[in-house]
């Protein structure tokens, strides 16, 4: 896969040199909630993770992508998943590790890059994404990239005890519609 390159933001495949920044995403007990991560990786699983990131999407239905700075500085991935060619629709997941990265532009960006390829290259019909209903920052963000709240999944997630509402957000691509 070729690079997805924006204005300030650079999407690209996952890289082994990637090891160590994707351990400490994944073992941030802070973003568990939203991953449905329950118990830490160790370094070997996620090392064997990294080894067979390149394989296809249509194979996988899924594809993890770094979003980098210019200067090729890691802040955060982004995830296609659930890949369904048939239904043409495709799931999308972004996480910024660091909070200064946050709020800065780079998670609208990497949305608008990652929505675009998934229109273009993989013909999708639309890109949908599901936020707890406290997460007011992704919500804003998917609104503000053009995303519609079209439903909730009740008590979907349970996070310390307690059950939270999941919105779904989609976006239909315009040649779609």
């Amino acid at each position: 896969m070729v690079d997805l390159i924006g204005k300030n933001v650079v999407l690209r495949a996952l890289e082994p040199e990637d090891l160590e920044f994707l351990y400490a995403l994944e073992n941030d007990t802070g973003l568990w909630e939203i991953s449905g991560t329950q118990t830490p990786y160790s370094k070997h699983i996620l090392k064997r993770y990294l080894e067979n990131a390149h394989r296809d999407i249509y194979e996988v239905k899924q594809l993890r992508l770094a979003i980098c700075d210019k200067k090729g500085t890691l802040m955060g991935l982004i995830d296609l998943f659930d890949f369904d060619p048939k239904n043409q629709r495709i799931g999308l997941g972004i996480v910024i590790l660091k909070q200064k990265n946050r709020n800065q532009g780079v998670g609208a960006e990497a949305i608008d890059l990652v929505t675009s390829f998934a229109f273009t290259s993989l013909q999708v019909r639309q890109v949908y994404a599901n936020v707890l209903e406290d997460n007011m920052a992704s919500i804003h963000l998917f609104k503000k990239k053009g995303f519609s709240q079209t439903g909730i999944k009740k008590e979907w997630m349970r996070s310390d005890g307690q059950f939270k509402n999941e919105y779904l957000f989609q976006k239909f691509n315009p040649s779609c519609i």
